[in-house]
């Protein structure tokens, strides 16, 4: 394919450089006249391994080339890819005049071409901005989307110092768009690349970096965090957190990862208060440790508060219990919801098949005596009289049990804690985050 590469920093000269090595012809475009003529010696605009061996190998097959002519790259080319820069703005949005700019000129120049043309946003933007940059094409060109042109998101994933490696060996390949023709020609452009596609639609494509970044964030700062507590105990921190990653089950793994309802039960909420009373014995700040129950807390107070504005009174709460397979009550997060809606004034009526009212002993009765102590009125084992007798249908658990309600009952609305079902197309069916 013959390609432009719009943006000749970092992601723009690997992206060069490496789609180039796989038999693409590439001409970059860029408004800096050293990274043009750095380009068009076969040197790199940039530090990184491999790529200046890269370049200089693809430069004397003349599969590279630079110019600051953008008209005359996309009119010579069947794709263009913008890697320009998206620096942040001191309130901490993006700067997304560079993106726009680009969008202008790709735009005029494809006014006056025949073919249709491909455009790939691989620089990190803001959800909304694939349609924003559609938009400004649109007028520059006067052509429609998906007639004249499309816009495909592929967001990039490389770190510094190993971005060729990053390039051939990402963990996926992501292709967000609209348009399924060119989907497959850019799914073709990546064939060579160690990875799986994944097509999504291309809010998803956008927003995706921003939450691997920020999880990335939020690791090293998690582990800075063990280890300054591990190093008051004289604990070696990183054989600790080397033991913590062979854990693949659950603390490397997507078993967590599910966005849903708080945590409970009697050892996450324990053994947090835990790690957080060690730090804070040894005089430490944990800001990260500290603002995990914060959160949690605040799931709850959404939970109640999707209630609430049902403006419904009669209440049913499927599962009781912190999760579904136990009858453990404790630090059930649902419990607290339950509590704060009968001090309210509802009418809850509760069913869950593994709580047996009768045989709550120990720390789970001494936990309901304190948050639920008539506990034994409000719970019961016939589902089809809880729900019958509600309004509002609080899902807690994915019990099979539960799989069909919504659209058995069309006339009662469900809060879904767990994601019970993929299917959104109810009217009377709302997420908690999502």
């Amino acid at each position: 394919m013959n390609i432009s590469i719009f943006g000749l920093g970092y992601v723009g000269c690997v992206s060069l450089g490496c789609l180039a090595k796989n038999g693409h012809k590439i001409i970059g475009v860029d408004t800096v006249d050293n990274k043009v003529n750095l380009i068009n010696q076969g040197k790199p605009t940039i530090v990184e391994k491999d790529i200046d061996v890269i370049i200089k190998e693809q430069f004397k097959l003349d599969r590279v080339s630079a110019t600051k002519n953008y008209k005359e790259a996309v009119l010579n080319t069947e794709i263009s890819i913008i890697c320009v820069g998206t620096p942040s703005t001191p309130e901490g949005h993006l700067n997304l005049d560079y993106i726009y700019k680009v969008a202008q000129q790709i735009g005029e120049s494809i006014k006056v071409k025949s073919t249709f043309h491909i455009i790939v946003i691989r620089s990190t933007v803001l959800p909304g901005t694939n349609n924003k940059v559609s938009e400004l094409i649109e007028y520059s060109s006067g052509k429609k989307r998906n007639v004249g042109f499309t816009i495909i998101s592929n967001p990039e994933f490389l770190r510094e110092g190993s971005a060729v490696e990053d390039y051939y060996n990402p963990a996926i390949t992501v292709l967000g768009g609209d348009h399924k023709p060119s989907l497959e020609t850019i799914g073709e452009v990546y064939k060579d690349v160690n990875a799986p596609i994944e097509f999504v639609s291309i809010d998803v494509a956008e927003i995706i970096k921003y939450v691997n970044n920020s999880f990335h964030a939020l690791k090293i700062t998690f582990a800075n965090e063990v280890g300054n507590i591990c190093k008051k105990m004289n604990i070696d921190s990183h054989k600790v957190m080397d033991l913590f990653c062979k854990d693949d089950h659950l603390n490397i793994s997507p078993y967590y990862f599910k966005p849903g309802f708080a945590y409970g039960g009697s050892c996450l909420p324990k053994d947090l208060k835990g790690l957080k009373t060690i730090a804070y014995d040894n005089y430490l700040s944990s800001p990260v440790l500290n603002s995990i129950e914060e959160s949690n807390t605040l799931q709850k107070q959404l939970a109640y508060e999707m209630i609430i504005e049902t403006c419904k009174r009669n209440i049913a709460i499927l599962g009781l219990s912190f999760k579904e397979g136990t009858d453990d009550l404790r630090y059930s997060p649902i419990v607290d919801v339950a509590e704060r809606l009968l001090g309210k004034g509802n009418q809850i009526r509760i069913f869950d098949k593994k709580v047996n009212f009768t045989k709550i002993s120990g720390t789970n009765k001494d936990y309901i005596d304190t948050h639920i102590p008539h506990l034994s009125e409000l719970i019961s084992d016939d589902l089809d009289s809880v729900i019958n007798n509600s309004d509002v249908i609080v899902i807690t658990q994915k019990d099979n049990l539960f799989c069909n309600l919504i659209s058995q009952y069309p006339d009662k609305i469900f809060i879904d804690l767990v994601r019970i079902t993929d299917s959104m197309s109810n009217g009377n069916y709302q997420g908690i985050c999502w």
